[in-house]
């Protein structure tokens, strides 16, 4: 809810600020690099010193704290730099918190508790941008959204450290052993590659939103709507999706790679709905 809901409009809010679309890209860019390369040095950390709370609360304290705190930029490079640190924030939590789910997952389908928290997440994401939304619809400025966003973020620190008291100890996680002791298989290799070029051709939503703005072709106010719609239809399909391949497996993910790089070159053509 937090950070889904800045990302909704933090392209405009630095065009605003006097940033370029170039500008606007390359921070997008640089918030992903850092949000995906970090992972690897975190994840080992985690794994090395089975401090999976502390890296988890370290990294959700800087990724929720990094938003509300783009109400006092007054300039885009502390915007842009605000940005790129909630998306190293996201970096340092993330697979310490991943490595948990997938303790849950021994008992429940790996599949199905990562599309749970994949749907819980968007969900958060559906309700995150309607806020912003609203905050704009009712002439508000983009600082009050961002403002705004402080009770969330400071909630969902609160329950990261009530889930750590009901559940201080997340010892012997299923992938730890495996990662240190054998080499990963051809086919994660593949899927990396996969990836990384699936990547290299994606549009981040900051540069998106930015596009709308300048054009016209959506209005501001209206941005972080077109947003939700993309949370909400992602919150549900993940549950299916989730079940899915628990059921027939990795071919799963062929749906979710062509629905996606389809529909990047198309989002830079024609008008929103009148």
């Amino acid at each position: 809810m937090t950070y889904e809901g800045a990302r909704s409009v933090t392209g405009p809010f630095l065009g605003t600020l006097g940033a370029s679309a170039a500008v606007v890209g390359f921070t997008a860019g640089l918030g992903e690099l850092l949000g995906y390369a970090l992972r690897s040095v975190t994840g080992l950390i985690s794994d090395r010193t089975g401090k999976y709370w502390i890296v988890t609360i370290v990294g959700y304290i800087v990724n929720m704290l990094a938003v509300p705190a783009l109400a006092l930029s007054g300039n885009w490079p502390l915007a842009a730099g605000l940005v790129v640190t909630e998306r190293t924030g996201r970096a340092i939590r993330k697979p310490a918190t991943e490595a948990m789910l997938s303790f849950a997952g021994k008992q429940i389908g790996r599949g199905w508790v990562f599309g749970l928290n994949e749907a819980l997440d968007q969900a958060g994401a559906t309700i995150g941008p309607l806020v912003i939304s609203f905050v704009l619809f009712r002439h508000g400025s983009y600082r009050s959204a961002f403002s705004l966003l402080l009770i969330p973020a400071v909630l969902t620190i609160a329950i990261i450290f009530v889930a750590r008291h009901f559940f201080p100890n997340p010892h012997d996680l299923e992938v730890s052993e495996t990662i240190q002791k054998e080499r990963f298989p051809r086919i994660y290799w593949l899927y990396m590659i996969a990836a990384g070029c699936f990547a290299a051709g994606f549009a981040d939503f900051a540069l998106i939103a930015y596009h709308f703005q300048k054009s016209a072709s959506v209005a501001a106010n209206l941005v972080p709507i077109y947003y939700t719609v993309a949370m909400a239809v992602g919150a549900i399909g993940a549950l299916g999706l989730g079940k899915m391949f628990d059921v027939i497996g990795l071919r799963i993910l062929l749906i979710g790679f062509f629905l996606s790089a389809l529909s990047a070159p198309l989002l830079f053509l024609g008008t929103g709905w009148r």
